[in-house]
């Protein structure tokens, strides 16, 4: 991935305070800003759909054994947030978790899977649940899988 000045570094969130909230994770290497109002976070880098260009978030996060859980809530806007979109196109994405950091697969949990998953997430953030109250569209659940290389390492 590279962005607009050839480098390797993303774009991070056009929203001001998600883009403080991300630099302070990375220029901590995760030991701060993995809390966030008391809710674990996740950095993840999507892959731009037009430009091609790596793009990184803050998101809350749980856990499903090994799988990482985040929700497309976008506030309980009408429309999805942007990186959503972004990982339907390219689903390989960059995951950083406090100091770890790996590549994945994300995907939109699958019907059977996302009542038990959201149930999950509004536990630890029951925002969650006003955001689909308010919102004129079924809230995502992601499932984010660390990636492994052929021989059955992580990348």
């Amino acid at each position: 991935m590279s962005n607009e000045r050839g480098g390797n570094e993303p774009t991070d969130s056009p929203t001001r305070w998600v883009a403080r909230h991300v630099n302070s994770y990375v220029e901590s290497g995760g030991t701060r800003g993995h809390l966030f109002h008391g809710a674990p976070t996740l950095l993840i880098t999507t892959t731009g759909r037009r430009s091609g260009l790596p793009r990184r978030t803050a998101l809350i996060y749980g856990r499903d054994g090994d799988r990482y859980l985040v929700v497309a809530s976008n506030g309980g806007a009408a429309d999805h947030p942007l990186w959503f979109h972004n990982l339907l196109a390219q689903p390989r994405v960059r995951v950083q978790v406090g100091a770890d950091v790996f590549d994945a697969v994300a995907r939109p949990a699958t019907a059977d899977e996302r009542p038990r998953l959201w149930e999950t997430m509004t536990a630890i953030w029951p925002h969650y649940t006003g955001y689909q109250r308010k919102a004129p569209r079924e809230i995502p659940v992601v499932v984010i899988e660390q990636a492994a290389t052929p021989g059955g390492r992580d990348l």
